[in-house]
């Protein structure tokens, strides 16, 4: 089994080479914008949110990666609505498998034995199992190759974030959207914010000119230490590997690829999803105890007119924690989740939470994994289009960016990650050894 690059060889696999030294227009000052407190707000469109999705026929759904967050994937899509069902599981572990399928049966979705497929081919047998619907949930590394499968057998699709661990494997799901969207077939992310009501309607007032003109933001997302597993005895490289699978990179794409993407992708939507020039970060390993990968970074993303977006994220054990993604504007400020604040700090607006006490519960925030199922099979049934792929990979892409530089100590370009031929993991997945895959910590200096 060859690996058909190493992780630590990005430079070597870009077809730019060497960044350019071409100047960055200064951060643009004085800008025209609408006030935040009193102008008339430009008319946005923006998702509709549903308490349920419509009635309709009996639409079948296949999972693939019965882990934690596949069978949360999972029971979210059997609560979007009537007339919805799971029938067929996929996994290359027995236990897994199993755990899922003991939580759907207690929620009364008894998946049958001929519909349980186990083993790296399992995804072609959950989506060739009659299924109209797959959710790809496993870990992110096999998500390129199993949405390939789905829009080749005209599946709709639910592909959790991120949507892929490297360049190749993000421009293919790229391609993949766009076929998908030729053929009609609906195809909804597992970046939850674009489906959660109070974010929605935060964004609405600031894409209308609530805080004027964007200028910068600031994102931070400091958690604790992540969970691992020690090896076993008699665990294979690539059992360990997957089991362990948040602390490789190969597997998981790092932790700035994997979870820190929420945070990133909050930050781009309400940014106008423009694409960055460059990255530059930093990043380490303090902690981590298993693995290959870092438990800290900071990103600064410099965009085409000068305006930058500092982005921090950390998984480290018996710190302080918080989660804050801040835009800025030129007559304002917001949180991007339910509060808009004037220059001078005082509070311009905030999403009207209801009391439940209240009798008009109509400002309730849904369960926006929940609601990301909602979309998808309202999509469906009222024969509408439904596909944020770009936006997607875009935000999988930033952090990449992100990853690569705090790795190599170099600035990294979105051409450069656009033309970048790395592909991390090895060519073949089995059960046996991984040879071209091991325990390195990334140096910066020294990692292309």
């Amino acid at each position: 089994m060859q690996s058909t690059c190493t992780r630590r060889s990005f430079f070597k696999h870009s077809a730019l080479g060497v960044i350019g030294t071409a100047s960055v227009p200064a951060l643009l000052g004085g800008c025209s914008g609408s006030a935040s407190g009193g102008g008339k707000l430009k008319d946005v469109a923006v998702p509709e949110i549903l308490k349920t999705a419509p009635d309709g026929g009996l639409l079948k759904a296949g999972l693939v990666g019965c882990g934690g967050r596949g069978t949360g994937a999972a029971c979210n899509f059997l609560e979007a609505g009537k007339n919805l069902q799971i029938t067929a599981l996929g996994d290359v572990f027995g236990d897994r498998l199993d755990a899922c399928r003991k939580t759907l049966d207690e929620k009364g979705q008894h998946i049958a034995d001929d519909h349980c497929f186990l083993g790296f081919d399992a995804y072609r047998k959950v989506i060739d199992s009659g299924v109209d619907v797959v959710l790809l949930c496993t870990p992110p590394v096999f998500r390129p190759l199993h949405f390939e499968y789905a829009v080749e057998k005209n599946k709709h699709c639910f592909i959790e974030k991120p949507c892929a661990v490297d360049p190749v494997g993000a421009r293919q799901v790229m391609a993949l959207g766009k076929r998908a969207g030729q053929q009609g077939l609906r195809v909804i992310s597992g970046t939850i914010r674009r489906s959660q009501k109070d974010c929605i309607e935060t964004y609405r007032r600031v894409a209308g000119g609530a805080i004027g003109e964007i200028v910068s933001a600031h994102v931070s997302r400091m958690g604790g230490a992540l969970w691992y597993v020690q090896r076993q005895s008699e665990w294979s490289d690539m059992e360990y590997m997957l089991r362990n699978w948040v602390n490789f990179c190969w597997t998981s794409g790092d932790h700035i690829v994997e979870q820190f993407i929420h945070e990133i992708d909050q930050m781009s939507w309400f940014t106008g999803d423009r694409r960055p020039v460059r990255a530059e970060a930093t990043g380490g390993r303090q902690r981590r105890v298993t693995g290959d990968m870092y438990d800290h970074f900071s990103v600064e993303y410099l965009y085409e007119n000068g305006h930058r977006a500092l982005c921090t994220t950390r998984q480290i054990g018996g710190c302080d924690t918080q989660t804050a993604i801040m835009v800025y504007g030129t007559e304002g400020y917001t949180n991007c989740s339910d509060t808009i604040y004037n220059l001078d700090g005082t509070v311009a607006w905030t999403y009207p939470y209801p009391k439940p006490e209240d009798g008009d519960q109509s400002m309730a925030v849904p369960d926006p994994f929940v609601q990301e199922h909602i979309r998808l099979v309202t999509a469906i049934r009222a024969n509408e289009p439904l596909n944020d792929v770009e936006k997607h990979v875009q935000s999988t892409l930033m952090a990449m960016m992100g990853r690569e530089s705090a790795y190599t100590g170099k600035f990294v370009t979105w051409d450069q990650i656009m033309a970048s031929d790395m592909k991390l993991g090895p060519e073949t997945y089995q059960f046996g050894a991984v040879p071209d895959v091991k325990e390195v910590i990334p140096v910066a200096g020294v990692a292309q």
